[in-house]
């Protein structure tokens, strides 16, 4: 591993508390690790507050623009990197002001996957880089019956409770499970899912469940379900490909730009009917499934940590030479 010739100090601000487990603290505590392992200082804060660096990390645009605003008046010569999270860039980059002086301000403008790009005006693209985020697995632990998994906090966005709506296009005679695991983020999310897990023994609602236990859930289904109206570029995608589990993916750039445009186990936004199929298909026809493994296996050096570790250092040795 090739680490930096300087120690740069880089604070990382994410909207997100300490001890959350969203998608916005797992992003910035990986990065704090892997410039770590480059040789940055670094630290991991809500807000920028007066901290010394050169570089200000910022996960979120629009949840950030007051801490990217403030340490760029006040130190003039930092770098600044701002993630575009999903509800940045979808359903269209429209940020409000504050945020879109954050971004013009920016030295570069980071993308979990490269169809965010696509969202941006030409002005702002030349500043555009994509980095994929990095996973590892757990061993793989796979049962008879065909299982399949939702991880992800229960909030409207996730439409979580479609792929409960898409056993009603599934026979009963299937031998199926569906796992949800993720906590509910409003009342009416989680009494929706009870009943439903009442009412159909084949769902299962775990709840919020720690990393380690997700992701050996994760190695043991033979197919995980991302059925979100809108994703920057999820993180239980690249989870998913480290454990060699087909996606089953609403057809979203956040997806595609992960997945590939032509990958073939992609359903319509909200057509539970269409996801019904897809699962059915993948349980039953083996073909089709050994294609998916395979097609998922073949996209993993995307998602190792070496290379999102050596994009970083790509970066920042950019910045370093503005």
């Amino acid at each position: 591993m090739d680490r930096l010739t300087t120690s740069p100090r880089v604070v990382i601000v994410t909207p997100a508390a300490r001890h959350s487990t969203s998608g916005n603290r797992t992003t910035a505590l990986r990065w704090a690790g892997l410039l770590r392992q480059l040789g940055a200082s670094v630290r991991v804060v809500e807000r920028w507050q007066g901290e010394p660096c050169d570089v200000l990390v910022a996960v979120h645009a629009v949840k950030t623009a007051s801490s990217v605003l403030a340490a760029a008046a006040a130190l003039p010569g930092v770098r600044i990197v701002v993630l575009l999270a999903g509800t940045d860039v979808y359903p269209r980059f429209d940020p409000p002001a504050e945020a879109l002086r954050a971004l013009e301000r920016a030295d570069a403008l980071v993308g979990l996957q490269p169809h965010a790009r696509d969202a941006l005006p030409p002005a702002a693209r030349t500043r555009f880089r994509t980095i994929v985020q990095s996973a590892t697995a757990a061993a793989a632990n796979r049962g008879p019956t065909f299982r399949a998994c939702v991880l992800a906090h229960l909030r409207p966005v996730k439409d979580p409770l479609l792929p409960i709506e898409a056993l009603a296009h599934v026979p009963p005679g299937l031998s199926l499970e569906l796992c949800l695991a993720g906590r509910a983020l409003t009342p009416e999310l989680a009494a929706a899912v009870q009943v439903a897990a009442a009412r159909d023994p084949r769902v299962r609602w775990l709840g919020e469940l720690p990393r380690a236990a997700a992701k050996r859930l994760l190695a043991s289904c033979d197919a995980c379900v991302v059925p979100s109206e809108a994703e920057g570029g999820a993180n239980v995608v690249s989870e998913a490909i480290a454990a060699g589990t087909p996606v089953l993916a609403t057809a979203i750039p956040g997806n595609l730009g992960l997945l590939g445009d032509d990958w073939p186990a992609t359903f319509p936004v909200g057509d539970a009917a269409a996801l019904g199929r897809l699962l059915v298909r993948t349980a039953t026809e083996a073909t089709f499934a050994a294609e998916l493994r395979q097609r998922t296996c073949a996209l993993q050096p995307l998602v190792a940590p070496a290379r999102e570790r050596e994009a970083w250092r790509s970066l920042l040795l950019d910045l370093g030479e503005r």
